[in-house]
This record gives C-alpha cells, sequence and structure tokens, in this order.
C-alpha cells in the first residue's frame, strides 16, 4: 500500500514518461496531418506572371513563374569576388545566389520565402531592415567553407494579405546590401563539363545556364507550414551545382534536405565521398515535416563528385524536378 507522497511520486513518473515519449508518436504521423489541427489546410492558386506585375514593381527586377503557383525572382551577388580555400575563385551561379519567392493561397493571403547571400559588414542591417518591415529570419548560416570575404545566407519568411507590403519589406533589406541591378541574360550554352556523366552518376538530368550545371531534387511529401501548403519545390529541395575548373574538374557546392531519420545516413555517405560538410541547420520555423538541411563542398572530377553524391541522394525520399 502506497503512502499519498509514493503515489504522487509514482503519478508524475508516468506524467514525464507520456511527455518523453509524445514527440516520437506524433512525428510518426502523416506529412502535415499536425500543421493544423483545428482546421484544414490551405493550398496555393495557380497564377501567371502578369498578376506579379506590381511585385516586380516594387522589387526593382522581373522574376519567372515556377510549376504554374510560385513566383521567383534571382538576385546573384555580381558584386562580390569570394575565393574558397584560398585558391577557388566561385561565380556568383555557384553559390552566391540569393532569391526570393511569392505565393497566393486559395484563403486571400500570401507568402514570401527567400534565402539571401549578404556580407558580413551588411549583415545586421539588412536584418534589422526586415525586422522593422515584419519579415522574418528563419535561418541564418553559411553555405561555404573558409572563405573570403565573409558571406553569410539569410532565410526569411513573410506571410500577410498584402503582397506589396511584404515586396516593400523584403525590398527595404535588398536596399541595404551591396546587391546591382538585375542586367539580362542570353540563352544558356553548354559549360565544359561532362553533363551527360554527372546526369548518369545522378540518375536525374541537370541543366545548364551557361556558367554551372545544376541538378535539383525535390521531396515526394507534401510539405506544410502551418497550416499553408508549400508548392512542389518550394524551400524543400537537394541542389547539387558544379563550376568548371578545367580538363573535366568542377568545384562542388551543394545543399541536401532531410528528415530527422536520413540525417546521419546521409551525412555518412557525403563523408565517404570526400565531400566536406559546411552547415546542419534549419530552413524554416513551423514546417512539418521537419526538415534538416546540409550544405557541402568538394572540387575534384566532376563525374566523380557525382558519383559520390549519389548515395546521399538514394538516402533521401527526394524526386528529380527541373527547376
Amino acid at each position: 500500500m502506497m503512502t499519498g507522497d509514493e503515489q504522487a511520486a509514482t503519478s508524475r513518473r508516468r506524467v514525464l514518461a507520456a511527455a518523453a515519449v509524445a514527440p516520437v508518436l506524433i512525428g510518426a504521423g502523416p506529412a502535415c496531418a499536425r500543421a493544423m489541427p483545428d482546421g484544414a489546410l490551405v493550398k496555393p492558386l495557380t497564377t501567371t506572371v502578369s498578376d506579379w506585375a506590381a511585385v516586380a514593381k516594387v522589387l526593382g527586377r522581373r522574376g519567372t513563374l515556377l510549376r504554374g503557383t510560385t513566383y521567383h525572382t534571382p538576385y546573384p551577388r555580381d558584386d562580390l569576388r569570394v575565393v574558397v580555400e584560398g585558391d577557388t575563385v566561385i561565380t556568383p551561379e555557384l553559390a552566391l545566389g540569393a532569391h526570393v519567392a511569392f505565393v497566393r493561397y486559395a484563403d486571400g493571403s500570401r507568402m514570401c520565402m527567400g534565402d539571401v547571400a549578404v556580407t558580413e559588414k551588411e549583415l545586421q542591417r539588412v536584418i534589422d531592415a526586415w525586422q522593422a518591415h515584419g519579415i522574418a529570419v528563419t535561418a541564418l548560416h553559411k553555405h561555404l567553407p573558409a572563405h573570403s570575404p565573409d558571406v553569410w545566407w539569410v532565410h526569411v519568411h513573410g506571410h500577410g494579405h498584402d503582397e506589396l507590403a511584404l515586396a516593400r519589406g523584403l525590398r527595404a533589406g535588398f536596399d541595404r546590401t551591396g546587391i546591382p541591378p538585375a542586367t539580362p541574360s542570353g540563352p544558356p550554352s553548354p559549360v565544359a563539363l561532362n553533363t551527360a556523366g554527372i546526369d548518369a552518376a545522378l540518375g536525374a538530368k541537370g541543366s545548364s545556364d551557361g556558367v554551372v550545371y545544376k541538378a535539383v531534387f525535390a521531396r515526394r511529401e507534401t510539405i506544410c507550414d502551418g497550416n499553408l501548403v508549400l508548392p512542389a519545390g518550394l524551400g524543400a529541395t537537394s541542389a547539387f551545382i558544379f563550376q568548371p575548373l578545367g580538363h573535366g574538374r568542377a568545384a562542388l557546392s551543394g545543399d541536401c534536405v532531410m528528415l530527422a531519420e536520413e540525417v546521419h545516413n546521409v551525412l555518412g555517405a557525403l563523408r565517404r565521398g570526400r565531400i566536406q560538410l559546411v552547415e546542419l541547420h534549419n530552413h524554416h520555423l513551423t514546417e512539418s515535416p521537419r526538415l534538416f538541411f546540409t550544405h557541402f563542398w568538394a572540387v575534384g572530377d566532376a563525374v566523380e563528385l557525382a558519383k559520390a553524391l549519389r548515395p546521399a541522394v538514394d538516402a533521401t525520399n527526394v524526386v528529380p524536378t527541373t527547376s
């Protein structure tokens, strides 16, 4: 027969034990099932490029429409000359690309999401500008190993019913950087790499912009941010980018998206392929299922690098995508 104190202690232990198991049970549910328990999920709307003309005017540059739902605007850091590990000069297309994306939803709301490269000197004033305009910072990290000058990548997020207010908030941050005005680009040309060999090694068809070769994979799961269903490929992709260095060699910069249970195997696969790990982090605050990202770097024969990446691809639930 237990005393009152013993019964209370037993009860507390049962509560703590239940709490310890709860996250595992919750995490075992289907994608997005726990994102909005008290209401329906909200899906993105199909739009056209012309629907975003006012946003383009505020941002000061034109974007493109991806997969019918995502208005995407690039901000490459053409103003920077970045050297990695003392001897590799990288192009903006390899690892200095910034971008923002806008989506309209069936409930009348809008969401913006972006990944922006800023210098160490720009970082604090850019973040201050975004916070003053209600644009949230959801991640802050680096994509490259030892490099000069120091560059940081800031992930931003905004949600509301006024897409122009979101665009003005983003613009306030961009105006505090050295990002140059947009310049027109010509049609892409082939890059000096064995792209057929890269494609065969990765099991996917990549694309060239005339400067780098890129392969992109998107998560198969439906990813939600709160109760908002993210368009396929938005904020949930693995990207592998190859910059030609001559004689079949390339600099590789990449980003792999993973669920928690995939992280250990992916990191192990990359290291077995002699690929340097740079960061392990999250890009979002309230996504479901929870996503982790790892940035990595390597220099070597491009096809051999692609072969080294393949086990990491196979360890994740992704599918090749064209953009």
